[in-house]
């Protein structure tokens, strides 16, 4: 990376930071309306009208921005509005699909045609962009993958068997198959990263991580969550803890926050053992991936690195006990098809960590569905890494 793009990645990093996050009470106040007012829309159309929209749209959506991302429709208009023919150029499409599938995402609220038939990027088409200091496109990509779209085919397995179905769909386990596919593993990794900087401005937002001299981010893909801790907390030094194949790039985004000469990367599987002398140990999107017997391992080896004093931390989506719309009620059926995971409740963070040498302390909100569960080692807790 040149020293004018770092420059550039670390003035985008910078602004994130400063980015206003909306307040707890506020943002969930906002659910609730969005909620009401899409059971007002349900309800003032005929069932099976809302059905098939949920049924096609449902799946059609995705797939064409998807379809965009991989035609670079967002990165082309990055420097302003082009014609459609110009557009089609850039970014090699036949001008007439290039305008059906525009059309379409147009009516979704994706991209703007101007007054003079120049299409441009809009508030929902700028996380598109493979630049943007909060951009999707990574996860886009991901969920539009045929082998996703496969793997959802067979929820219905899933759920009769309460076991995922990638073994019996790619012949391998979900973790075995990403290292056998090494192009896949990159699309997925890029879609956990980019997931993880859409979340990192906002846990930094909600916790104050001022009081931890060493943060271990445990499976902390390519760093964009610890950078983010680093870059709030000038104090603070950093110790990056993941596969090294996953690990790759790790270094270029430290760099561009600024943060490189505070962190060391180091190689290992949480299977094994973590890292000691850390006064924080943090996971986001790790222990979902696992089921209790598996998450209880990781976090047992983390219970027998920490010091009395440690904080764990845990950055997760924790299912609430209402009934409204959560992204967790999804994303807890996206790791039971392809990893065989789960998404937990409050009660269950917390007789998990028991299990496993922690007291749960809080839950943290965010002003996103992310939550922060903080908890601490037990004292006189007899623990010792697996095996």
């Amino acid at each position: 990376m040149t020293p004018a793009r770092r420059r550039a990645h670390r003035s985008i990093a910078e602004r994130a930071l400063r980015s206003p996050t909306p307040p707890v009470v506020l943002a969930r106040a906002v659910e609730r309306i969005r909620h009401r007012v899409y059971q007002l829309h349900q309800r003032l159309v005929p069932p099976w009208v809302a059905m098939t929209e949920l049924v096609v749209l449902g799946q059609m959506v995705p797939q064409a921005v998807a379809a965009a991302v991989d035609l670079g429709v967002a990165d082309a208009l990055a420097d302003g509005p082009l014609p459609p023919a110009e557009l089609a150029r850039r970014i090699g499409a036949e001008p007439d699909a290039l305008k059906r599938l525009m059309r379409a995402l147009i009516s979704r609220g994706i991209f703007r045609k101007r007054r003079d038939g120049r299409y441009s990027l809009n508030a929902l088409a700028e996380p598109l962009r493979s630049d943007s200091v909060r951009s999707v496109a990574g996860a886009a990509r991901y969920f539009g993958l045929r082998e996703h779209r496969e793997a959802w085919s067979s929820l219905s397995d899933a759920v009769r068997t309460g076991r995922s179905v990638v073994p019996t769909l790619w012949g391998a386990e979900p973790f075995h198959y990403l290292e056998q596919h090494p192009e896949f593993a990159a699309i997925v990794n890029d879609a956990m990263s980019s997931i993880s900087g859409m979340a990192a401005p906002v846990v930094v937002s909600a916790y104050d991580f001022g009081r931890f001299g060493v943060v271990v981010d445990v499976g902390g893909g390519q760093g964009r969550m610890l950078s983010a801790i680093l870059s709030a907390t000038p104090s603070a030094e950093g110790v990056l803890y993941e596969l090294p194949r996953v690990a790759e790039g790790a270094h270029e985004i430290f760099e561009a926050a600024g943060v490189g000469d505070r962190v060391r990367i180091e190689g290992g599987s949480f299977f094994d053992s973590v890292p000691t002398g850390g006064d924080a140990y943090v996971l986001k999107d790790v222990i979902h991936d696992w089921d209790d017997t598996a998450a209880e391992t990781i976090l047992r080896n983390i219970a027998a690195a920490a010091h009395d004093g440690a904080t764990l931390l845990l950055v997760e989506l924790v299912i609430p006990r209402h009934d409204r719309e959560f992204p967790g009620k999804w994303t807890d059926l996206e790791m039971l098809v392809l990893l065989g995971g789960r998404e937990r409740d409050a009660d269950e963070f917390r007789e998990l960590l028991r299990r496993s040498g922690f007291h749960l302390q809080r839950i943290v909100p965010t002003a996103t569905p992310f939550s922060i569960v903080e908890a601490t080692p037990i004292k006189g807790n007899v623990t010792s890494p697996s095996a």
